[in-house]
């Protein structure tokens, strides 16, 4: 769990530093969006390949690799002088991240006792809002202090010191940490016939494109606070503190996910009750209606942070249920981050560019909405598919 927080930290690295790079990189907008969302390139082009590598080499080694892919990049970052330079090394970073995050939830399945396993999916879900929450919360101090680059070098830095910390301390447990030998050709019948496996079964899909529905509006919302609040005159320290909060409440819904599912709620209720409140409280959030009321506002964020969070929470538990057979777990588990990725990966910009149009934000509740919207038809479906 651990090792994800230290991973979702280079996510949350980055909406801090937006002011700093637009000042000192000329970054615009519009790229500073995809600096939000290319950290998700990765799993957009490859979530599920390299979750059935995962499978194949091991769960341990692959979360060691994305630590490492991590460390490196963050290093380079801090070297970088361009705009340019650092969309790419966000692209590899986003390799590193997926190998972390993707193998997390099938190490966990392993570890602990098939009673207990959505509470422990539940707290797994609380990576996002953990470590985004504790980069945008002492970000804005450390560049401060650091300068950008030396708040780039610090993550990579903690980065290094978990990969230790996994190599030395998480037992090898999946049968791909053992294996050894075989012919490359078998290998690869190995790896397409479990993402066939993967693919052609209706659970995997659907989860993933919920998810996308999902992530893609909350990573927007939370990326752009930093920018949002910096435009209305606040202090630096105040928004990152502010946003910190309002990324952290998504661990309250994670962690309530894995406790309600235990007590029997239905998967189709939290996942209805999750969109529908996002739908709600964005408008709130950036309603012309509102303007007036910024502490409203505020507060809407926080509970689309809050209770949005019940919905990853649902899914990575889905996703370990719907997986067609627990070979192929991280693989099911990559097809989902794959598609999130590319929710991640479009949206931050679309409404980057909606602000851009609109000449503010009061349009992103439109856009937030008709994804919420998407959400529950599919909600609809999975919950056909777990009656059948």
């Amino acid at each position: 769990m651990l090792a994800g927080i230290v991973a979702a930290l280079h996510i949350g690295k980055l909406p801090p530093a937006i002011p700093v790079l637009q000042a000192e990189l000329g970054v615009s907008l519009v790229q500073a969006g995809f600096l939000l969302s290319l950290v998700q390139l990765a799993g957009m082009l490859g979530g599920a390949l390299i979750g059935v590598l995962a499978d194949s080499v091991g769960l341990k080694r692959s979360i060691v690799t994305g630590l490492a892919v991590l460390t490196l990049t963050s290093m380079l970052g801090g070297l970088a002088d361009s705009a340019a330079a650092l969309l790419v090394l966000r692209a590899l970073e986003g390799g590193g991240f997926l190998l972390v995050t993707l193998s997390g939830p099938g190490l966990i399945r392993q570890l602990v006792m098939p009673e207990k396993l959505s509470l422990r999916l539940g707290w797994w879900g609380c990576y996002m809002g953990f470590g985004t929450g504790g980069g945008l919360l002492v970000g804005p101090w450390l560049i401060q202090q650091l300068g950008w680059q030396g708040w780039w070098w610090l993550c990579a830095v903690i980065t290094a010191l978990m990969l230790v910390w996994v190599g030395l301390s998480v037992p090898v447990l999946s049968q791909g940490d053992r294996m050894h030998g075989g012919s490359p050709l078998s290998g690869l019948r190995v790896l397409l016939s479990r993402l066939a496996l993967t693919l052609s079964s209706p659970g995997p899909w659907l989860v993933a494109l919920i998810f996308a529905a999902y992530s893609g509006q909350w990573l927007s919302v939370i990326g752009f606070l930093p920018s949002i609040y910096t435009e209305a005159g606040l202090d630096g320290a105040l928004v990152g503190v502010l946003t910190a909060i309002a990324a952290a409440a998504n661990v309250i819904g994670n962690v309530m996910s894995g406790r309600l599912l235990h007590a029997g709620v239905g998967v189709r209720q939290l996942l209805y009750s999750g969109f529908a409140v996002m739908t709600l409280t964005t408008w709130v959030a950036f309603s012309n209606w509102t303007v007036a009321m910024p502490w409203l506002r505020y507060v809407a964020v926080v509970i689309f942070s809050a209770v949005g969070g019940i919905i990853p929470g649902v899914l990575f538990s889905l996703a370990v249920r719907l997986a067609p057979d627990s070979s192929v777990i991280s693989t099911a588990v990559g097809w989902m981050l794959q598609l999130s990725a590319l929710g991640q990966l479009v949206t931050p910009p679309m409404i980057g560019a909606l602000a851009a149009w609109a000449g503010g934000w009061q349009l992103t509740w439109l856009a937030t909405g008709c994804l919420s919207v998407l959400g529950a038809l599919l909600v609809t479906r999975v919950a056909r598919l777990l009656q059948s």
